[in-house]
């Protein structure tokens, strides 16, 4: 008959023979691991209670053995008692979870509480733990503490301001209309009088007459009803075969797609940008509706009178939106993939020669998706195979 372990379970003598627990068993022979199983975790538990880990033969024999595990049986009996009681009850709550009849065993909230609980109280939890690291335990601890801590700072369900009646919604609107120079005050102090307590802000905010009307076009949808009368505008820098920066000034057209203006110069001012804008703007050319235009300050204040002048409306795009001014981005992209980085500069006329060739390439013969496959000054080009275009820009292995 099967007797009981230490822990309360059933012990069998049998499975001794395998796995001898005895120091005297030891001598003569290697330690056989155990079969996997229930019953021989319940007996690693029972060892690691009692202080004795299975010991391999060494070269000095069985009596440094034997003193080991005198030396363990020593140190458990100079343990306090509370550790002791705290070790047992950690082993006991592995064995519960090991005799689970499941598939595998498998950790239920109730055991991630305990585990918390002991590392807080017990300081030799780590030594008694072997169903999970104890990293996961700590992992369990924070996520703890922040279901705590959302729970805590979760909103009251009567918080608030308390909403107005539909009544008084009604009247504050028909005093707002009915009496246009009166203010959020004033219809205040209008309802104070007539037994309504209710703050400036609320009425602010039921005094807004409700438009009921289609929302405004988005920024695609503007640029797609006005292209026909819209510039953009933009710097790019270059820099030398001698280390020194040129920046580039262009003007796109959106319908079209046509490159209107590029100068180059290595000190750009207020007064040069303003000089470039009323080039671009020539007798032959009427100047556009918009210009859209980042948030550079090159530009200044001097740039805004000239274009007021000519009656053009500056768009500035957001911060940080280089979308925003998406055609002349692809342009800067484009002159540099096709031609500056396969070209070395040397100065700035080198620069203004090099850009006003890829220029009269660009506009009658690079052919553009979003305008059909057809190039922007596709009507113009008898003229341009008259005056000749350079053989490595209409060079097949230009990348379009």
């Amino acid at each position: 008959m099967a007797s009981l372990g230490p822990f309360g379970s059933h012990h069998d003598p049998e499975a001794d023979a395998h796995w001898p627990l005895n120091p005297r068993h030891l001598d003569g022979g290697d330690l056989q691991q155990p079969p996997v199983g229930r019953k021989n975790l319940i007996r690693r538990f029972c060892l690691l209670k009692s202080g004795v880990k299975p010991l391999h033969r060494t070269a000095f024999g069985g009596d440094k053995q034997v003193f080991q595990w005198v030396a363990r049986a020593v140190a458990c009996f100079l343990k306090p008692r509370a550790s002791l009681v705290a070790e047992n009850l950690c082993l006991r709550q592995q064995l519960l979870v090991l005799q689970r009849r499941h598939p595998r065993p498998r950790l239920t909230n109730a055991d991630r509480r305990f585990w918390i609980l002991a590392r807080c109280l017990f300081r030799g939890w780590r030594q008694t733990l072997l169903v999970v690291k104890p990293e996961t335990v700590i992992a369990w601890h924070r996520k703890g503490w922040r279901a705590y801590w959302r729970w805590r700072s979760r909103a009251p369900v009567d918080s608030g301001r308390r909403p107005i009646g539909d009544e008084l919604r009604v009247l504050i609107r028909r005093m707002a209309s009915e009496n246009v120079l009166w203010g959020q005050r004033r219809i205040q102090a209008e309802l104070a009088r007539l037994g309504y307590t209710v703050s400036a802000r609320t009425v602010a905010k039921y005094m807004r007459i409700r438009h009921d009307r289609e929302p405004l076009p988005g920024w695609r949808t503007f640029l797609e009803r006005h292209a026909t009368e819209t510039w953009a505008c933009d710097f790019f820098c270059v820099q030398t075969l001698w280390f020194k920066t040129l920046y580039a000034f262009f003007v796109v057209s959106h319908a079209s797609r046509e490159v209107l203006h590029v100068q180059v110069t290595q000190h750009p001012t207020a007064a040069w940008v303003a000089q470039q804008i009323v080039e671009c703007c020539g007798w032959d050319r009427p100047p556009p509706r918009f210009l859209i235009r980042d948030r550079d300050s090159r530009y200044g204040a001097l740039f805004d009178r000239r274009l007021e002048g000519l009656g053009i409306t500056q768009i500035r795009t957001p911060f940080r939106t280089p979308q925003a001014n998406s055609i002349a981005e692809r342009w800067v992209r484009s002159v540099r993939q096709e031609c500056l980085d396969y070209t070395l500069i040397f100065r700035e006329r080198h620069l203004r020669r090099v850009l006003a060739e890829y220029i009269s390439y660009f506009n009658q013969w690079r052919p553009h998706r979003s305008i059909g496959q057809r190039a922007p000054c596709v009507g113009r080009s008898s003229l341009i195979r008259s005056q000749g275009i350079p053989s490595r820009l209409t060079d097949d292995t230009v990348r379009v």
